[in-house]
Order: C-alpha cells, then sequence, then structure tokens
C-alpha cells in the first residue's frame, strides 16, 4: 500500500517562492505534482520516474518550478519560483507503480490529499 502526504503549501506573494514536500511510504513509484485551480481540470505539472532521474515538466512551468526527489527517505519535493497568480490551485502529488508515469492523471493509481497554493498579486 502507497500512501502520499503533501506539506508546504500557503500563502505567498507574486514573485516569491514555495516548496512543496511529498512524503510517499511503500515502493518506490514513479511520481508526479498535478495541480487543480477552481472550475479547471487537474494539470500536470512535474515527474520523475521510480529511481528519481527522468523529470518532465509542463511548459507552463518549466523554467520556475523543478521536481526532487530524496531518495533516501522518499519524499518528493517541488521548488517553486517567480510564482504567479495563475499558479493558484490545490497541488496535488500522484505516484504509480511503474518505471514512468508520464502526465496523465488517469496513470496514476495514488495521490495524496492536496495542498493549497495561494499566490497574491
Amino acid at each position: 500500500q502507497v500512501k502520499l502526504v503533501e506539506s508546504g503549501g500557503g500563502l505567498v506573494q507574486a514573485g516569491g517562492s514555495l516548496r512543496l514536500s511529498c512524503a510517499a511510504s511503500g515502493l518506490p513509484i514513479a511520481m508526479a505534482w498535478f495541480r487543480q485551480a477552481p472550475g479547471k481540470e487537474r494539470e500536470f505539472i512535474a515527474s520523475s520516474r521510480w529511481n528519481g532521474q527522468g523529470t518532465s515538466y509542463a511548459d507552463s512551468v518549466k523554467d520556475r518550478f523543478r521536481i526532487s526527489r530524496d531518495m533516501t527517505k522518499n519524499i518528493m519535493y517541488l521548488e517553486m519560483n517567480s510564482l504567479k497568480t495563475e499558479d493558484t490551485a490545490v497541488y496535488f502529488c500522484a505516484g504509480r507503480l511503474a518505471l514512468v508515469g508520464g502526465s496523465s492523471a488517469s496513470n496514476y493509481e495514488y495521490w495524496g490529499q492536496g495542498t493549497q497554493v495561494t499566490v497574491a498579486s
């Protein structure tokens, strides 16, 4: 059984930074970050292969966000810089019992509870 727990969300001014964490219990898995704003579909942000390598990013966050994993602690991070008001959303971490997860939410079997990120202008 895999359990994912996010933390680190909050309120930040535009242009600021936040770091989200996702603690995973269970087997090493492919992992990803998604977000969902009110009235919008869940959106892919970034993914990491099962071994922490092979990262991929959505164009909307490339060069601003960075996904990383501490494989010894089984924690995934999302460092978010140069935040914009349109980054406001609930952020979810997701896991898949596979080597690669991809960018589709339907690929992932395991989800955290989500953490709110609000970027104020």
